[in-house]
């Protein structure tokens, strides 16, 4: 399923960004890291779907960075090539700007992973990675950072000095509590931006037509358009 295509998605995604980006401008912050406890809490989703809205508004040049170099994940989500990347470059073997790479949404690049690394610790806490990081910050305005969840490995822990902040990813029942909490405390409360709700259940379309009205309509070939509320 395409999720863009969700009215209620796209929406709920429009909202998250334009508080984030009021969020980040009130502290000054301009490279965020985007994680989770653990896996299969949406914040690859999360990541991609911020960096894309922030870039369509047009206010601000964005780059999105796959920092999960055990599982590069993110260039398949946006359908760009996903060698070379991060861990080639981090790896001394290429340039930084032969990794940047124009994405179908006007206004974003995104940098791939690359070749996945089965302990990417000793690259993401070198040098290397801190002249990147100093190199990205002067020429984007926002930078997000789609890094591994917090929990299960320690290569996020890396990059907390650099980062002006987090946004923590928790999936409704998925997560147990107590691991969200220890996610929580590692990064730290001065840290912590905000916390993303992923997974919440959907309201029925009789109680959202009652509190919103009927601005959506389902065309009969599936195609979702936005219509004039009626009520």
């Amino acid at each position: 399923m395409n999720l863009r295509s969700d009215p209620m998605f796209v929406e709920q995604f429009k909202t998250l960004s334009s508080r984030f980006e009021y969020r980040i401008d009130a502290l000054q912050c301009k490279v965020i890291a985007v994680t989770s406890a653990i896996a299969g809490e949406g914040k690859t989703v999360t990541a991609m779907n911020l960096a894309t809205d922030l870039a369509s508004s047009g206010r601000k040049k964005v780059l999105l960075v796959d920092v999960d170099l055990r599982k590069c994940d993110l260039a398949k989500g946006l359908g760009v090539p996903p060698v070379p990347g991060l861990s080639e470059y981090l790896a001394g073997s290429i340039s930084l700007k032969e990794i940047l790479q124009k994405s179908p949404v006007k206004g974003l690049v995104v940098i791939p992973g690359g070749m996945r690394i089965a302990v990417p610790w000793d690259l993401l806490s070198g040098e290397r990675f801190r002249t990147f990081h100093t190199a990205v910050r002067e020429h984007f305005d926002i930078v997000l950072l789609d890094t591994p969840p917090v929990i299960p490995v320690s290569d996020t822990h890396a990059l907390r000095d650099l980062v002006d902040g987090f946004v923590l990813v928790y999936r409704l029942g998925h997560t147990p509590h107590t691991l969200f909490k220890q996610a929580m405390d590692d990064i730290g409360e001065k840290k912590l931006i905000g916390v993303v709700l992923n997974g919440t259940e959907r309201q029925s379309e009789r109680y959202y037509q009652r509190y919103y009205g009927k601005y959506y309509t389902e065309k009969t070939d599936g195609e979702t358009v936005e219509e004039r509320r009626t009520s």
